[in-house]
Order: structure tokens, then C-alpha cells, then sequence
């Protein structure tokens, strides 16, 4: 028999996630650092359960549990960092959203990459698109300077060594070549630091754009560069469809 009480507990990290402080992961490092307390002692165990009567502070500051939940998809531009803050004071994707609630970035984009990026205080969500167990695809635009063989694509779609590591097969295709250089599409299920860079950068090809259309069954669409719109009903039930 289950102790009374113990099926509303929860483990520390999700129940911040659920607060909106910060994804899954993200939340897990503040445990980590030593910024999370519950009812005035600072835990750094992962495994920690908490409850309804617990009291949970974050750098001092108790949090409050969120009753609305909040899905936003930014067209981000170059220039801004996905973060809700930035210690070298550079302009944050959180700039560009205006909301009642707090919210955090799901993933990432380098600040020079655009395109797709989610920002929700749902962290059921946002574990759902980014844990490598769901294997969620990413589709990009990239922009390379001169024109790829057909091997160098290939070299591509099998995977090329980063960190030691090779990287799972991808979908690399050629659009169009201009005066500018040439277009590519590349679908990776793995999200590693600036991996699609990186990956070009190995067959000898710099990115001058990189723009993310996708991400699972969420699509950037006419979005304009720096708006954002609220995820529609059957968005956000696709995610956890899995679809």
C-alpha cells in the first residue's frame, strides 16, 4: 500500500519544471549547483521527492506553482542568445515575447542560427522535444559557401566523427545553388552543441545562415523573423502524440 499522501509527491526536478523555473534538464543542474532549498536546506540530491507542503526556494526566492500553462513559438533572429538571461549582457530571445508568466526556452539556437524555437512553462512539454529518448527530428536551412559534392552530402546522411563520436545518419538534401552559395536541408534527431555547423564544418563547409523550420510536428511556417504566435490545440497534442 502506497503511505497516504506519497502519490502527490514528486521528484524535486520535474516539480520545477512544472513550476515554469526551467526545463527538466536545466532544473536537474540548478539542483546540482546547490541553488535549489526545500523548507530551508539546500539539496543537491537528483532523486529528492517533494510535496505539495514543501516549501522550494531557488536562489533564495520560493517558487510559485503554475496553473496556466503558456506555448510560444519564436521566429528568433540572429543576434539573440536562447537564454532568460545573459551574463554579457547580450539581447535574450526573452526580449521578444511579451507574457504574464515566466517562461523558458526549449533547446537551444546558437546566436548567430534562426528560425523555430519554442518557449513554454511546461516542462512535461519541453522534456517530451528534447530528452534523446524521443529522438525528436530538427529540420534546418543551411547556407554554405561553395557547392558540396555529392559525396560530401553523403558523407553527411552516414554520419561524420564529432567529439569522438559519430553522429547518427541524417536526411541532407541540395536545394538551390545562387551567387551566395548553397542551399541545403538537413533532419537530425540528435542535439548536440552546434552540430549542424560542426557537421558541415567537417566536410570543409562554413554556414553563413542557419535557419531551423521544425522541430517535430511544429513548423515555423510564415512566421515572421522576431514574432511570435501561441502553439494552436492540435500542435501542442501532437508533440505528446509523438507525431
Amino acid at each position: 500500500m502506497i503511505p497516504d499522501g506519497e502519490e502527490k509527491r514528486e521528484r524535486l526536478h520535474k516539480a520545477l519544471a512544472q513550476a515554469g523555473v526551467a526545463s527538466r534538464r536545466a532544473s536537474e543542474e540548478m539542483i546540482r549547483q546547490g541553488r535549489v532549498a526545500v523548507n530551508g536546506r539546500v539539496v543537491v540530491e537528483l532523486g529528492t521527492k517533494v510535496g505539495p507542503e514543501d516549501v522550494i526556494t531557488v536562489d533564495g526566492r520560493p517558487i510559485k506553482p503554475q496553473t496556466r500553462k503558456v506555448y510560444l513559438m519564436l521566429n528568433k533572429p540572429m543576434g539573440y542568445v536562447t537564454t532568460a538571461s545573459d551574463e554579457f549582457d547580450r539581447p535574450t530571445v526573452m526580449a521578444l515575447v511579451a507574457s504574464q508568466v515566466r517562461l523558458f526556452p526549449v533547446g537551444r539556437l546558437d546566436v548567430d542560427s534562426e528560425g523555430l524555437l519554442l518557449l513554454t512553462n511546461d516542462g512535461d512539454l519541453a522534456y517530451r522535444l528534447t530528452h534523446p529518448r524521443f529522438g525528436v527530428e530538427k529540420e534546418y536551412l543551411a547556407l554554405v559557401d561553395g557547392n558540396p559534392t555529392e559525396k560530401e552530402l553523403e558523407k553527411l546522411r552516414q554520419g561524420v566523427m564529432l567529439d569522438d563520436r559519430k553522429t547518427a545518419p541524417a536526411i541532407v538534401e541540395r536545394l538551390k545553388k545562387g551567387p551566395e552559395g548553397t542551399w541545403l536541408r538537413l533532419i537530425i534527431h540528435e542535439g548536440r552543441k552546434r552540430q549542424i555547423r560542426r557537421m558541415l564544418v567537417s566536410v570543409g563547409y562554413n554556414v553563413s545562415r542557419l535557419i531551423r523550420v521544425r522541430v517535430g510536428p511544429l513548423r515555423l511556417g510564415d512566421l515572421p523573423s522576431g514574432q511570435s504566435r501561441p502553439l494552436t490545440r492540435e500542435e501542442i497534442a501532437s508533440i505528446f502524440r509523438g507525431s
